[in-house]
């Protein structure tokens, strides 16, 4: 798993390269935290653009930082999501809270 992020005014850009399953929910988690200690940071964009797989740690990690970002009054979208991953996200019900960017 390869996690880049990056802040720009109030948001967190996150691109994921590889897979986000149980393997490497701990360590995206971790990495995340470091960032999200900057209270200054509203709100989250996960680019999926090079994310192959998601599992249901994954939607863990995405619920965790959702509870943190909603008690922030932000907002965490995703763009450039696969196929396979949006029928996830779809059948969790993950886009009740999560915007998706088209």
């Amino acid at each position: 798993m390869l996690i880049k992020c990056k802040s720009k005014g109030s948001a967190l850009l996150v691109q994921l390269t590889g897979e986000l399953d149980h393997h490497s929910a701990k360590e995206v988690k971790e990495q995340l935290e470091l960032y999200l200690r900057d209270t200054n940071i509203k709100d989250i964009i996960f680019d999926f653009d090079q994310l192959r797989f998601m599992d249901s740690s994954g939607i863990g990690v995405l619920i965790g930082r959702y509870n943190t970002i909603k008690r922030r009054n932000g907002q965490i979208a995703v763009v450039n999501v696969n196929k396979q991953i949006d029928k996830i996200m779809t059948l969790s019900g993950l886009y009740r809270i999560i915007k998706k960017i088209s």
